[in-house]
């Protein structure tokens, strides 16, 4: 059996490919191409034999000839309206954490947890064929659909990416040896539980960092980080992305913007038995009581559980859109 291999980006529409299609005022719709099948609008049905072999940029017609705009959607198109079975990195924060947690070709990154796929989207494109992600993921659910998502989106499930499914604090020091971990990125409820584990993952120089969505959370880790003695000074900050609307002279901010989504913090990984100088006149934090703990509880930050049922039902639609991108690999 041919090896499989990730599909560029580029070329002609083929079937399995996830085409974006810009319809009468601006709406947007994102189809998966099956030779024979159509996509039906109100406004009429477009064949997917007429987009199939048509280079993107191209405009398509229904059969009552109204014009769609046919791309593939970018990665942040992508991670946007694919099958969640968790809430989602929102691109403008993988962007940050690509960018300032400096994730290079060839680098040994742990992320945990994988949520639906969508940051290990971009780990995997910014570390290359040479680097190796690894994910930590407690629900065997959500790791399903981040597989099906990675694989729709690349036509493969990389060899260089492994889901593990546990705790972080188990299953980390079995699959990761000590100083092998170049970046550990902590996407979870509470990162301080994992600053022991992740510092003895972490080469000398190495970076943690943590997406947190309150400013409690981020107190609690960056003072637990401080207290283990083995990090550097923490940095933290987040990200506003506001659009604007271009239309002739009529040149303003749009109305509606992403705003804050979470915090970041990164901090570099001491060499062993160092001490790091007082570089600031930091005071001593205060003690956290019960009634501070609870605030991080996921009904107190706003977050749903999924029920079962749509689990399975994203999971399913995850997988059927995986299914259709390899077979177009195969073929190809």
């Amino acid at each position: 059996m041919a090896k499989k291999k990730a599909l560029l980006p580029t070329g002609p529409f083929r079937a399995g490919d996830r085409v974006q299609l810009t319809g009468p005022k601006g709406r947007l719709n994102t189809i998966t191409l099956v030779s024979g099948a159509s996509f039906g609008t109100h406004k009429g049905d477009i064949k997917h034999d007429d987009i199939i072999g048509q280079p993107e940029g191209s405009v398509i017609r229904n059969h009552n000839g109204v014009e769609y705009l046919a791309f593939r959607p970018l990665l942040s198109d992508f991670v946007l309206s694919m099958p969640r079975g968790a809430a989602i990195i929102y691109p403008k924060d993988s962007a940050q954490i690509v960018t300032m947690g400096d994730i290079f070709p060839g680098a040994r990154v742990v992320e945990a947890g994988v949520g639906s796929g969508a940051l290990s989207m971009y780990l995997l494109r910014a570390i290359g064929p040479d680097g190796r992600l690894d994910s930590f993921e407690r629900r065997e659910e959500f790791a399903d659909v981040a597989a099906a998502n990675v694989e729709t989106n690349l036509g493969v499930v990389p060899e260089n990416w492994q889901i593990h499914l546990g705790d972080l604090q188990d299953q980390l020091p079995a699959k990761v040896k000590p100083g092998e971990a170049d970046r550990v990125i902590l996407d979870m409820l509470a990162p301080w539980e994992c600053i022991e584990v992740s510092a003895e993952a972490l080469v000398p120089g190495g970076l943690i960092i943590a997406y947190v969505a309150t400013v409690t959370q981020l107190s609690r880790f960056t003072e637990a980080l401080r207290e283990t003695g083995q990090f550097a000074e923490p940095e933290a900050w987040e990200s506003l992305v506001r659009g604007w609307h271009l239309q002739g002279l009529a040149v303003r901010p749009e109305h509606r913007m992403i705003a804050h989504t979470a915090f970041l913090v990164t901090a570099r990984r001491l060499a062993p038995g160092t001490t790091l100088p007082n570089l600031k006149n930091l005071k001593k934090k205060p003690e956290f009581s019960d009634e501070d703990m609870s605030v991080w509880n996921p009904e107190h930050l706003g977050i749903k559980e999924a029920s079962a049922k749509k689990l399975r039902r994203t999971i399913k639609n995850a997988q059927t859109a995986a299914a259709a991108k390899s077979s177009q690999n195969l073929e190809d």
